[in-house]
């Protein structure tokens, strides 16, 4: 328990930082930043209670509107990810969420890959139409979308990789 919370409080400080100082002066083609902070939802135990995961995704987005000045708009996507997860998760996954065994690290890599394609997407997608507040800007909404959520993913992939649980 100690450990767990210990190396959630690190990656969430160290990817709230990476963020803010890093990534989002990223700007390629002038629209597409990538979020790499969303790998805190997608790392986050899967067994913790669904209030206290909401309550922390929405400190993280909180963090980074804070820093971003974007009125809200991170905490709202994180806390609707956060809120669809389990959906998610069943979606990904299948029968072994139900029972709780299911580790990330462990996990096939379709099923990886489809669960971090629905977070970012969804995330990204969410966070875009608060951005733009209606539906009048439908083709840039889906093309930051689109192009944001492919880098964001790349990230993801990339620092999973690097980042790779020792097996035991």
């Amino acid at each position: 328990m100690t450990n767990t919370l210990i190396s959630n409080s690190i990656r969430f400080v160290v990817l709230v930082l990476l963020q803010v100082l890093l990534l989002n002066n990223i700007n390629f083609l002038g629209f597409i930043n990538p979020y790499l902070y969303i790998l805190f939802l997608i790392l986050y135990p899967f067994n913790t209670p669904q209030g206290w995961f909401m309550l922390i995704a929405f400190l993280l987005g909180l963090s980074i509107d804070t820093f971003e000045d974007s009125g809200g708009i991170h905490a709202a996507a994180s806390v609707f990810i956060a809120y669809i997860r389990p959906v998610i998760l069943r979606f990904s996954f299948g029968i072994s969420y139900d029972y709780q065994t299911v580790k990330l690290s462990n996990t096939p890599y379709g099923a990886r890959l489809s669960y971090i394609i629905l977070v970012v997407v969804l995330h990204n997608l969410l966070l875009f139409i608060l951005e733009m507040f209606g539906f009048s800007h439908v083709y840039l909404i889906l093309k930051k979308t689109f192009f944001t959520s492919i880098f964001t993913i790349l990230l993801v992939l990339i620092s999973l990789t690097l980042f790779k649980p020792k097996r035991r």
